[in-house]
C-alpha cells in the first residue's frame, strides 16, 4: 500500500482473522462429533495463555506465563467445542487435566500429517500498567502455510497510522 491508499473504514483484518479462527472450530467439532482423528491427522494448536476465558492448571500457567502448545493425537479425552471455545482433556506428566481455550487466544493451528497450519495475529492479552509501546499495535497478516507452498492462504492487510 502507498501512502496514497485511503485508511479502510472496514476491518479487513479482524474479519478474516474470525473466519480463519472458524476453520479451527470446524475441524475441532468435526472431531468432537465423530468421536476421533481420521487416518493420521493430528494437531498442535498454540494459544496465549493469559488470555481471558483461557483455563489451565496453575502449574501450566506458571511454567508457560504466555503462551503453550497442546497436541491433539492419541491421547485425548471429552472434547467440547462451542462457538467461541473449545475444551479438551490431555495429560500433562501423567496428570490428567482439562484444558478450556477461547478461539481468539490460539495463534497457531498445525495438522503436520498434511502439511498444513494457520497462524494467526496475536490478541494481546490487557497491557501490564505503565507499558505504552504504540509501536506493537500494528497487527502481524494472518496467513495459512506449509513449508513447501502448498495449501496457503496469505492474507495481509496494513495499518495506516
Amino acid at each position: 500500500m502507498t501512502d496514497d491508499t485511503p485508511e479502510s473504514l472496514i476491518p479487513y483484518d479482524e474479519i478474516v482473522q474470525e473466519a480463519l479462527r472458524q476453520v479451527v472450530g470446524r475441524v475441532l467439532r468435526e472431531v468432537e462429533e465423530t468421536g476421533g482423528l481420521p487416518g493420521g491427522h493430528h494437531f498442535y494448536i498454540t494459544f496465549q495463555t493469559r488470555m481471558p476465558g483461557v483455563s489451565i492448571p496453575k502449574h501450566l500457567a506458571e511454567r508457560f506465563p504466555d503462551e503453550m502448545t497442546i497436541v491433539i493425537q492419541h491421547r485425548f479425552w471429552d472434547l467440547k467445542v462451542e462457538d467461541d471455545w473449545f475444551s479438551v482433556g490431555l495429560s500433562f506428566g501423567g496428570v490428567p487435566t482439562t484444558v478450556s481455550v477461547p478461539f481468539e487466544a490460539v495463534t497457531e493451528f498445525v495438522d503436520p500429517a498434511v502439511d498444513f497450519s494457520l497462524k494467526f495475529q496475536a490478541n494481546a492479552p490487557e497491557p501490564p500498567e505503565d507499558h505504552d509501546d504504540a509501536d506493537n499495535d500494528v497487527p502481524a497478516a494472518p496467513s495459512a502455510t506449509s513449508e513447501d507452498g502448498s495449501n496457503v492462504v496469505n492474507v495481509d492487510f496494513t495499518r495506516k497510522k
